[in-house]
């Protein structure tokens, strides 16, 4: 069942210690199939380098596991409520990076004061008040907090991020990870200088039109 997405999942799973975004088992990426609604996601507790995609678990958005012998996610709960609340999210990872947890473990959102987070994130990426592990809570303030962002930083905790790919969502992990080491080497040196809102309006509208290779019509 799913073969496809679960190879992708598996593999994108992979990705997140491949950039530093996660620690022995902690983290996982989970990836929604459209036509079915399905969703494949990480088992709990296994290591990264031993994950195949036999070990992945396809769950429907109640919980219930339709394929799969390991037991999924500690994070599934969160994973589904989103999914369910934001059918535009087909993708969802879920990292302890360091230096974006910096900030969850403050309450603080990252201010936009770079190009790179007007261009991907489109304004400060938010952190959003401490939740309970465990249930729906923290699914309930990522759909209640995030806005427009595809990431979001959860207080003492670590980050969310969302995208309509299972890619996408990977992107905004890695990417929401480097701006926070730079942010936080800045604000070592001093202030670091807002963008003004028009102007990261602006440059995130360019980059959703622009970048990459669109097809023009």
């Amino acid at each position: 069942m799913l073969e496809g997405l679960k190879k992708l999942v598996a593999e994108l799973n992979k990705e997140l210690p491949k950039n530093r975004l996660v620690t022995m088992t902690s983290g996982n990426v989970s990836g929604r199939d459209s036509s079915s609604g399905l969703v494949a996601i990480k088992p709990s507790g296994i290591s990264f380098e031993a994950l195949t995609p036999d070990d992945i678990v396809i769950v429907d958005l109640d919980g219930c596991v339709v394929e799969g012998s390991r037991k999924p996610s500690v994070d599934t709960a969160t994973h589904l409520y989103i999914y369910r609340h934001r059918p535009d999210v087909n993708g969802i990872v879920h990292t302890h990076s360091n230096y974006a947890t910096s900030f969850a473990a403050l309450g603080q959102p990252i201010p936009a004061v770079l190009t790179a987070i007007a261009d991907e994130f489109g304004g400060p990426i938010p952190c959003a008040p401490y939740c309970k592990i465990g249930e729906e809570e923290i699914g309930q303030a990522v759909v209640k907090y995030i806005g427009s962002s595809p990431a979001i930083l959860m207080q003492n905790h670590g980050v969310f991020t969302i995208g309509p790919t299972p890619e996408e969502a990977l992107k905004a992990a890695v990417m929401l990870e480097d701006v926070a080491k730079t942010v936080h080497l800045a604000m070592l040196r001093g202030e670091p200088i807002p963008i003004p809102p028009e102007e990261v309006a602006r440059a995130h509208r360019r980059y959703v039109e622009k970048y990459g290779q669109k097809v023009e019509e």
